[in-house]
Order: structure tokens, then sequence, then C-alpha cells
């Protein structure tokens, strides 16, 4: 909150006292202090992405189209004029409801029309207004008055002016019925050039490019606004039921489109495509709870539940329509919670108030007819000291609310299922969009001399050839359309099982079909399997015991019966998808005990399905099931001439209404140069919804650094004969453009620390790579039904203008429309050339060890996005107390320290437990 909001109590909150300065301190004067010698710093000019160096050519053309459509602009010589909005009540009191800003500036707009010389403008919501050429003045002032401001939004769902309301609901309801005055206060901030957006297409982007983009992509979100679209960052969704499917627990999935302008090779593009996001199931509020929480009736709900689900929400209440902001629910049930009635005064003028249940009030005094609401809480539009309650059946859930919670694994499935689009129905739905958007019609974009064209972009892709891999007994093997297969084919480096067992968590199965078929297909394999010591069945009685209870009684009864430790444990679980069982799993096995295992739901257990468990387990356990012929012979460019180091980091955040989960940093690299197949994990929390990674480098005295690089390092070291390497690779997932900076600077520079303290007159030379797979390009083959083919990668007429990208689509796309991964090169001291580069990157994709298919990013980022993950399930379960250690990295705040993961074992940390 501001520090000159007024507080609860309506004083102003003053800001606190300055600190109190010691008497013994002379104050400097301000020539004094500049003119005093600036202390020697060693301060590094900051890093920034490196230029394209040029365009890569192997592999076999391919024409294609993408949903970027060409933008006109003839306009380059004005400047775009950005204004700060403030909106305060009469009382000068600021406003602080988010959205009325909308229906305030559009009533300015009507009302003011000739103060703002006519001019159209661009209003973000907030607090930033933007207009073509100067307003009359610097600063204006206005007063609005707003009949009705209920709503934080208008979605368009009821006509501004159509309240149909009804007199003794007003009564009811005295202050937000009555029409409200606002001051606006418009003062100028700043002055964009439009040449901005020119410089940035001829590679020369200044600080203003991207505020002028963002004016455009403002432009399109008003327009989306006034269609009463549901807004989210870029991307419009209209109330429209046949965008709805159906998820399951009172959620919906509402299809919309993003768009956004971009900067690219062949100049300005506009990016449309689908996007969905989760809203709450419109309709009446019983029917919403009762899905939600799966009940059967009413009767069933769990209200304290309830009333954290609805808080916040708007509903229309009958037969007035009129919309409020749900606050919580009553008490006691409709047919005893009582509030004051006001009487109308008799004949000698006084005013009588009776207590009254808002049930009689309904049935008795309004006249409306309640079939099952006497029973139930009322829903509370009104303040907390001062409660306004409706019966819960005469309230229905508006249209186009966010649902922003974490979906079920279910909802999950069938969200996907439900959205995907074959790639020319893709096509279609986004031709149709740009029509019916109608952009053409916006004056700001006409103003700007802005029009975009209706057809997709051609370019030209280019099919790099699948690299070649080699299986056991000295097999070959080209992948066909991205994929091969492990039939009549034996693992190129197979283990061996010899003392282990079988965990049985109640799965209901055949336990000894199931080992005599695992043992059978593991020796078609190459994998030598011995008969297991034992089946532990778990004990009935335990079934319904917590989590950690069983997985704790499942050891004692291990422990109890084994001779000693065993290499690998088997284990069955009940639940395919989040069974509870897990995340106590894994932290017994590997911070506890240091045991390799394996979980699995023997549901439909066929050889298919064996093998691909037994290509999880060979990892697990040491072994490689394919390599690539280059690493085999070794002959990839750069990567086989001098050892190589290849990182993969990922940072994975709690769903997004989780602020107390720590975040979970994973960094992978690669063993055994000159292979890039085999890697181990380091994995640490960090403070809640921090993107870069804070352990790094960790000096904790002058000679100990407990850092994850340097972890990282040594192991490279011992496994690859003691060689340092020369060129460390570093793949990173899951940042934004506007993050770039920070990796160079930060998270390169702590990565450089660690090097220089292991070993200081070592100097690496580092490659940066980003990869992202978050964002809206897409490829089509024209006239094909076809996603384009794997292997397919762009690096002309739609990347960046100046900047190093790329998209790679490595896998073959079987369901939906494929989305390449956009590749963004920051730095290469190394000097690969861009088909080096490209070829590299594929090749990563035809690594992983737990599918016999290319993947669709890179195999080091996807093993550290499985590190994050496993390891975040220790902490699901964990007391608080527990976890979080003395010396635990502090979280934003300062305060509370992050609870520290427990260290697996020495025996598992160095292995693929991850896979």
């Amino acid at each position: 909150m501001d520090s000159f909001e007024p507080d609860g109590n309506g004083k102003e909150s003053l800001p606190p006292p300055p600190p109190v300065v010691p008497s013994d301190v002379v104050p400097l004067k301000a020539e004094e202090v500049l003119s005093m010698p600036a202390e020697p710093v060693k301060k590094k000019a900051a890093c920034v992405p490196i230029a394209r160096r040029g365009l890569g050519s192997k592999g076999m053309k391919i024409q294609l189209q993408t949903n970027h459509f060409k933008v006109n602009v003839t306009k380059n010589d004005g400047h775009f004029f950005h204004y700060s909005v403030a909106f305060s009540y009469e009382d000068g009191r600021p406003v602080e409801g988010k959205g009325v800003g909308r229906k305030i500036m559009d009533r300015v707009q009507e009302t003011y029309h000739s103060d703002l010389n006519g001019k159209d403008f661009a209003y973000d919501g907030e607090k930033s207004l933007f207009t073509i050429g100067s307003l009359p003045q610097n600063k204006l002032e206005f007063e609005v008055v707003l009949e009705d401001v209920t709503s934080n939004r208008n979605n368009g769902n009821c006509s501004p002016n159509g309240h149909g309301d009804n007199e003794s609901d007003r009564k009811r309801m005295r202050r937000p019925y009555r029409a409200k005055t606002f001051k606006v206060e418009i003062s100028f901030a700043a002055k964009i050039p439009m040449q901005a957006i020119g410089n940035a297409l001829r590679g020369q982007e200044t600080e203003n490019f991207q505020e002028a983009i963002r004016v455009l992509d403002i432009i399109l979100r008003q327009h989306a606004a006034k269609q009463g679209c549901l807004l989210v960052r870029q991307s419009f969704f209209h109330n429209d039921p046949k965008n709805f499917a159906d998820v399951g627990g009172g959620v919906l999935g509402c299809r919309g489109f993003h768009s956004s302008f971009r900067t690219t090779q062949s100049g300005l593009s506009l990016n449309i495509d689908v996007s969905t996001t989760m809203i709450i199931t419109p309709g009446p509020v019983v029917d919403f709870l009762i899905s939600n929480q799966n009940a059967r009736d009413p009767f069933q709900l769990d209200w304290a539940k309830a009333k954290r689900t609805l808080k916040n929400l708007r509903i229309k209440t009958s037969p007035s329509n009129q919309e409020f902001k749900i606050t919580g629910l009553s008490e006691l049930p409709c047919k005893e919670q009582t509030f004051t009635l006001k009487g109308k005064g008799g004949m000698d003028g006084e005013d009588g108030t009776e207590e009254i249940t808002v049930y009689d009030y309904f049935v008795n005094v309004r006249k409306i007819d309640l079939r099952y609401s006497a029973d139930l809480p009322c829903i509370n539009v009104g303040k907390p000291k001062r409660p306004t309650f409706f019966p819960i059946e005469l309230c229905e859930l508006v249209s186009l609310q966010r649902y922003t919670k974490a979906l079920s694994t279910l909802q999950r499935a069938s969200l996907v299922e439900k959205s995907r689009q074959k790639p020319q129905e893709r096509m279609k739905v986004l031709s149709d969009a740009l029509r019916s958007s109608n952009y053409g019609s916006e004056p700001m974009l006409r103003n700007c001399g802005i029009s975009i064209s209706t057809g997709f972009t051609e370019v030209e892709g280019r099919v790099l050839p699948a690299p070649r891999l080699k299986f056991g007994n000295g097999e070959d093997f080209n992948p066909r359309n991205g994929r091969w297969n492990f039939s009549n084919k034996k693992f190129v480096e197979p283990s061996k099982i010899e003392r282990w067992a079988v965990a049985n968590f109640s799965a209901r199965c055949d336990v000894r079909g199931l080992i005599r078929d695992l043992i059978r297909i593991g020796d078609m394999k190459g994998i030598s399997i011995e008969q297991p010591f034992d089946v532990f069945d778990e004990n009935p009685q335990f079934r319904r015991a917590p989590p950690m209870v069983r997985v704790e009684k499942m050891f004692e009864n291990i422990q109890s019966k084994l001779p000693g430790a065993p290499q690998f444990l088997l284990c069955l679980l009940p639940d395919r998808k989040n069974c509870d069982i897990y995340g106590p799993w894994k932290k017994k096995n590997l911070a506890d005990f240091g045991i390799i295992n394996q979980c699995m739901c023997p549901m439909r257990v066929n050889d298919q399905y064996l093998t691909n468990v037994l290509l999880k387990i060979n990892a697990k356990l040491g072994g490689l099931n394919s390599l690539l012929g280059v690493e085999h012979s070794p002959s990839l460019p750069v990567v086989s001439k001098a050892p190589t180091l290849i990182l993969g980091m990922d940072v994975s955040h709690g769903s997004p209404g989780q602020t107390d989960i720590p975040s979970i940093a994973a960094v992978v690299s690669s063993r055994h140069w000159p292979l890039i197949s085999k890697y181990r994990a380091c994995v640490r929390t960090q403070s809640a919804k921090v993107e870069m990674i804070d352990n790094l480098f960790k000096q904790v005295s002058e000679k100990e650094d407990e850092g994850i690089i340097r972890e990282l390092l040594l192991d490279f070291y011992v496994t690859s004969a003691r060689r340092k390497p020369e060129n460390i690779i570093i793949f990173r997932d899951g940042v934004s453009e506007s993050q770039f900076n920070q990796v160079l600077n930060i998270e390169l520079d702590r990565i450089m620390e660690a090097c220089k303290f292991l070993d200081e007159n070592w100097e690496p030379k580092f490659v940066v790579i980003v990869a992202q797979k978050n964002h809206h390009t897409r490829f089509f083959q024209p006239g094909s039904p076809d996603n384009v083919p794997p292997g397919t990668v762009i690096d002309n007429k739609i990347c960046h203008p100046r900047n190093y990208d790329f998209y790679l689509c490595a896998h073959a796309g079987m369901i939906g429309t494929s989305r390449p991964t956009h590749y963004h090169v920051l730095l290469d001291e190394v000097g690969f050339s861009p088909d080096e580069l490209q070829e590299l990157v594929h090749s990563l994709s035809y690594v992983y060890q737990r599918s016999t298919t290319a993947i669709s990013v890179v195999a080091p980022i996807c093993y550290a996005h499985l590190a994050a993950t496993q390891l975040g399930q220790f902490m699901k379960f964990e007391d608080k107390s527990e976890t979080s250690s003395s010396h635990g990295g502090l979280s934003g705040a300062g305060a509370v320290p992050v609870p520290q993961l427990p260290p697996l074992q020495e025996n598992v940390r160095n292995t693929m437990f991850f896979c």
C-alpha cells in the first residue's frame, strides 16, 4: 500500500520518521562527495545478447506458413505521448478498486471529447494512457459521474445502463447504488518517438522501442476490452458459450486469442494464436459449488471451503439483475440469519424498525418463492461491518471470471484433449479471428498509419537429417519421422540387476507374472535381472494410514528381512497419477538410504510398457539405452574436439496461488566426456517465485564453495579422465526476453566466479542458449493436414532483426499443432557456425533416455525439469520446522529461512535418479 493512502481509520498513515543521526557524524557536502576519488571497483561492462552470425544452410528446404501477419507502418515521424492517470473520490481518497478505470475513462472520453482536442487514446486499464500527438495541456483534471460502480470489470455481460433494478433492493443497498463522482488527473509522463519501431526493425534497438511496441499492444487490448472481452495479458476471451469446454470441477476452458506485435527480420508482424484460459462455470452459485466439490447436493457441501472459493467472485442477483462482488457467507442459515428492516413509517410519521430473517424478508416482504435456500448460508455482498445478504438460490455467477487455482491431473488431461486442434483447423480459426477482430476499424491503429495484412507469412524452413543412433551388438539405426523402437534391439550399455526386491503398496496385480515378464524383456534388451529377494506386500491395516507412515512401515518390513541394502527397489503403486506415497517414497530411498528405485502402477501392463520401464531403470542404474553415432565415433563439431560440459538449468515454482512454497532450482550436467548422453543433477530450494538461480556459487569461507556449479565441475573432472572443461554450454529454460540480461549478468557471472574459485588461472569459453516453449509462433505446411516434419529449423524472416535466435521443431507432432522451441543464443565465445550450433541442439533432442522419440526441447533441460519436479515432491509432505535449516538461504523479505532439501545419499547423487 502506498505510504500516503489512508489507513483503516481514515487517518493518513504517515511515512516512518527518518533514522536518528548519531551526534558524532559530520555531514559531507554534496560537492565533497562528488570530488572524492572513487574506490577502484572492477566493474565489468554489462553483457547484452550477441547479434546473429549468419543463417544456417544445411538440410532439405521446405516452404512453410506461420501465424505472423505482416504489418505495414506508413507513419514514422510522430510521437506517442504517455500520460499517467490518477483517480480519486470527491473527498480526495484514491480509488483502489481494479477495473473501474476503463469505465471512468470511457466516461471522460464521452463527456470531455472537445477538451481532449477530439483525440482518441489508448488506456491500459490501470495508470497509463497514450495518445498520438499531445493533449492540449501537460496536466488536465476532470470530474465524471458514474451511476453504478458495483462491478469490478464490465465484461460485456450486462449493458452498462440496463439496470432494471427494484426499489426495495435499492433501500437495502443504499451505498453502492448511489451515483459516484470521480476526479481524474491526467499528467504528462513521457514522449515516445514512433521512429523507434523503424529503428528496431533495422536492428538498432533503443530504449523507446519496447515502449512503442507496448503502446501498440495496449491499443489491441483496448480494442478487445471495448468488445466486452476478458483480458489476460495479451490474450482476449469473448463471452461466447461455443468457446467454452467443461473440464470438470465447475471449471471451463475458455478459448480465445493471443495477439501481439513482434519485430522480425522482414518488418513488423502481428502474431495471432489460439489461447486458452480457465474460467468459473457461470450460472447458479449452488450448481458451481456442487460441481467444484463433487458433492451430491447442496447439503453435503463444505461451507468453509465454499467461502474461500467464492470470495471476490462476481454474481448477479435475481430478480433485480444487479451485479455484486461476494465478500463472504452468513454465519447462520437463511431462515435464522436476521437483519434490521427499516419500516415505511406509519401515519404519524414514526420510522419503525424490526428484526427479520433473510428468508422471511424475501418470501413474505418481497414475495419471492425460495425452494431450497432456507437451510443454506446466505451470500454476503456487503462490508464486514455492514453485511448485505442474499439467499443463495437468487445468486448466479457471471461469465468470464478467471479460475486461477492449479488444475487437477484429470482437469488438465481433459483440457488438453478438448483444446487441441489439427494444423489446418487452427489456421482456419486464426484467419476467422483476424477477420472478426476488425483491427482495420480501430482509429488508434489507423492514426499510427498501421494496416495488417490478412495472409499468413510465408517462410522457408530446412529439415535437418536425424542423427544416426547406436544400439547394443554394434547395431546402427537411422530414426524415421523422429522415432525408433527397441523391438529386437539391445541396449547399448545394459546394466545388471542383482540384489533387488519389490515393494507392493496394495496394487492389485499378478506380481509374480509381472516379475517374470520383466526378467524376460530385460533379457531381450541385454539386461541380466536375477530373481528378486522377495515381494513385500503392504500390511492391509496401514492402507488408510498417512503416506509417510505407510512408507515408514514398508521400510521397517524390508529392513527386518533383507540381509543388506538392496541395489534396486521396484515399487508398485495403487494410483496412476498423483499417488501421495510417491514423494515420501522417493525421499526415503534417495535421501535416507541411497537406493535406486522405480515406481510403476501396474494397471495396463504389456511388453511395450515394460520396455519403457526398463529404459528408465537402465538409465538410473548407470546404463545407456542408445547413443548418437557422433558420440561413439566421437565426431560432433567442437564438442568432441575439446572437453565440453553441457549444463541444463530450470527453476520450477509452486502453482499460481502458492506463495509460501519455495521455488526449486535444478542444474544438470553432462559427464564422461566425450559423451553427451549421460547426466547428473544438483537441486536446491530458493525463495518462492525467484527465477534467477541463487546457489550457483555459494562461498561459505575463504576456501569453501558449497554452490551447485563446483559440485558439477568436480564430477565432470572425475568422470572425464581428469580434464577440466574448455567449453561450457549452458541451456537455460523458463526465462522471458526481459530476463535475458539477468541470465548473462547474474547467473553467468556466478558460474564464472565458481570456475575462478576452483582455479583462478582457468578460463573456459561459454555458450549461453535460452530455450522457450511458452510462445505463440506456429508453423504450417500449406495444403497438408500434417505437422511440420521433425528436424524443421527456421532462422529467417520471422526471427529477431538483430539477435541470434532460431525455431526448431525436433519432434514429430502426432496430435494437435506442433509447438516449436524458440532458441535464443545469448553468448557464444566458442565460435560455432549457425549450422554447427543447430546440429548440436538437434542432436541433443535425440539423447533423452526415457523415450524412443526425438523430444521437443534439448534433453538437459528436460532432465533439469524432471529433477526439480521429483525433488519438489519431497517438500509436499514435510513439516515446515523439520525442513527449515538454520543456514537456509533467506527469502525475499529476509526473515523467513527457505526450507532446504535433504541432501541425497552419495551413491545416488551421481546417478540419473530423475530419469
